[in-house]
């Protein structure tokens, strides 16, 4: 059976039509996991948006307190970037289980509500640019996900000795199991 030509490029159109329309559901199906794949190959963290589901979903423990998982995917340079919160704001923190405590710059405590003075640095901490002077504190919340750590041991650096907050042992140490498998480390309270 032979077709004319007008015939047969409107089956063409069509079909290429029909191919757009079967990528574009596709897309849509997948769409978490293509994200996932994308951010996973551009070296990205998890976004906040999943965090949040997970908390949503996360199980109850045995005392009636919501206990949660957080996955954080290494990013391209191997280190582990995330999403915390330091007394309720939002602050990007490398984790690093080779510090002692969570080490926040000193922008990022102002953001928390720390208000510094000269004075309040008593103390010294070698840091991977030396030693430096830094400001004891507490933290009252820090939150990664759907975790939550309260009364947290913290330290503020002097102004410009620190570019990233680090996520240290005093809040990964009060965590119920800290492990790191293929890429992914995962916290679990």
């Amino acid at each position: 059976m032979a077709f004319s030509s007008g015939t047969r490029s409107l089956i063409g159109e069509a079909a290429s039509w029909l191919t757009a329309a079967a990528i574009v559901v596709g897309g849509l199906a997948y769409f978490n996991e293509l994200r996932g794949l994308a951010g996973q190959a551009l070296g990205l963290r998890m976004p906040v948006e999943q965090a949040a589901l997970a908390e949503a979903h996360a199980p109850a423990t045995k005392a009636g307190k919501v206990g949660g998982t957080v996955e954080i995917r290494a990013g391209a340079s191997g280190h582990y970037h995330a999403e915390a919160e330091v007394n309720g704001r939002g602050i990007e923190v490398m984790v690093d289980t080779g510090a002692t405590t969570v080490a926040l710059t000193y922008e990022d405590a102002e953001r928390a509500g720390f208000r510094l003075r000269p004075s309040d640095f008593t103390r010294s901490m070698s840091t991977a640019n030396g030693v430096t002077r830094v400001a004891p504190v507490t933290i009252e919340r820090v939150s990664v996900g759907n975790i939550t750590v309260r009364n947290v041991a913290a330290s503020v650096l002097e102004k410009g000795r620190l570019h990233t907050s680090l996520l240290g042992m005093s809040f990964l140490g009060r965590l119920e199991r800290v492990d790191m498998r293929s890429g992914v480390l995962v916290l679990e309270d």
